[in-house]
């Protein structure tokens, strides 16, 4: 989503402007919808950017490999600054911090990098369909959220010896 901002500016310091959106952006190839609200607020070096969006995201579970959708919320602050004086036309030195957001030469900011770069921050690093879900079965590949199935475990032949061993009902004491 690009927004003109030239008249902002030129605007005093302060001076606020609000959007309503519904945009579409590119996370990972897929086109994810977004609606949202922002807050375009003119500061002494650039326009601060303040936005909440909404979108729900098809993910893959990590477990069970079962793809579902994962509502997000995604709070933004940012500033923008020129890298050219509205006024006279100079081009500005470059902003001291790097990976900053820039508004281009013709004034237009564009705010889809910095939606795609919260988005990917804010998703999951092991993504679950459900907080209990059970995965797939090491054996056989079934998805134990929707069957069970009938794989016995693999007993650790270091382990088979300890089958013999019986274990008797016996109370434990610190006097043992």
């Amino acid at each position: 989503m690009q927004i003109n901002v030239s008249q902002q500016l030129k605007s005093n310091i302060g001076t606020i402007r609000n959007y309503e959106f519904d945009t579409n952006v590119d996370i990972e190839g897929e086109k994810v919808e977004f609606t949202g609200f922002v807050c375009l607020m003119k500061t002494d070096r650039g326009i601060l950017m303040k936005g909440t969006f909404d979108t729900n995201i098809f993910l893959r579970c990590g477990r069970c490999l079962s793809n579902f959708s994962y509502p997000l919320e995604i709070k933004i602050e940012e500033e923008y600054f020129p890298i050219m004086d509205v006024n006279t036309g100079v081009m500005l030195p470059a902003p001291e911090e790097p990976g900053s957001f820039t508004i281009d030469d013709y004034n237009i900011m564009d705010i889809l990098e910095a939606i795609r770069q919260y988005t990917l921050m804010a998703l999951p690093i092991k993504p679950l369909c459900r907080k209990d879900c059970s995965g797939l079965c090491p054996t056989c590949g079934a998805n134990l959220n929707e069957e069970e199935c009938d794989c016995t475990p693999e007993i650790d032949p270091r382990w088979e010896k300890l089958n013999t061993l019986v274990l008797k009902d016996t109370e434990y004491s610190a006097d043992n």
